[in-house]
């Protein structure tokens, strides 16, 4: 009995073994799943010229989660090239006031009110690096460049009440930075996860009423997290 538990445990390692081929130049890796962008938690100032500039609200982005999408085109069996991509990201911004000035300025407390929304496309172009292991398990690290496209930014109806209108965000160009792996199901399925970083910053502009403009440098540098599962042709 001992015996044959032994033979099934060998052939089931050589099974697994036979199913983690590695790379090769040419392949083509497409994956379909869940992304999250998680922005940095940090709240950024408000900057409003007729009250002297600097002011105590502050702004926060919260996460979202899409359908994240990808290619990888491998060079050989360690260097590949990725091109990320989602359907487009919502996010709501949040405003803050832990003084209360703005009762004094709006003739109500905005903090904890939901300002408005946000969406955006931050597709990501990166160079993996995947390191040699004889496993169905195929790690890797990446580094990239990242465009972030901010776009139907719009106030909520409290917000718009208060005067506030005209929001824009401006685009963004930065770094990404990513470890991730594979995990081979069989010669072409497999399933991803990877965790990466991109630094991104914007400028939001806004006005007050006809002529109060307003404005808040955000450094969302989100955490981005994703779970996919791929085809390899």
């Amino acid at each position: 009995m001992r015996k044959n538990i032994i033979t099934l445990a060998v052939l089931t390692t050589l099974s697994l073994s036979a199913l983690a081929s590695d790379y090769k130049a040419g392949d083509i890796v497409v994956r379909g799943g869940l992304t999250m962008v998680d922005p940095n938690s940090d709240k950024a100032g408000v900057y409003v010229e007729a009250l002297g500039g600097n002011t105590p609200l502050s702004i926060a982005v919260d996460d979202n989660t899409q359908l994240g999408l990808n290619v990888v085109y491998f060079y050989d069996r360690n260097w590949a090239v990725e091109v990320l991509a989602a359907t487009p990201f919502t996010h709501d911004v949040t405003i803050y006031d832990p003084q209360g000035v703005s009762e004094e300025i709006f003739g109500t407390n905005v903090d904890g009110v939901t300002l408005g929304e946000v969406t955006h496309l931050p597709p990501t172009v990166s160079a993996l690096y995947y390191f040699d292991n004889a496993s169905n398990f195929k790690p890797y690290i990446g580094l990239g460049v990242n465009y972030t496209i901010f776009f139907d930014e719009k106030f909520k109806d409290t917000p718009k009440s208060l005067g506030f209108n005209d929001l824009d965000l401006d685009g963004s160009f930065g770094l990404s930075a990513q470890v991730g792996a594979d995990y081979q199901l069989n010669n072409k399925w497999q399933v991803n996860a990877s965790v990466r970083y991109i630094d991104i910053n914007t400028e939001a502009n806004f006005k007050i009423g006809d002529s109060i403009k307003g404005s808040a440098d955000i450094e969302v540098d989100p955490m981005v997290f994703s779970v996919m599962l791929g085809y390899k042709f």
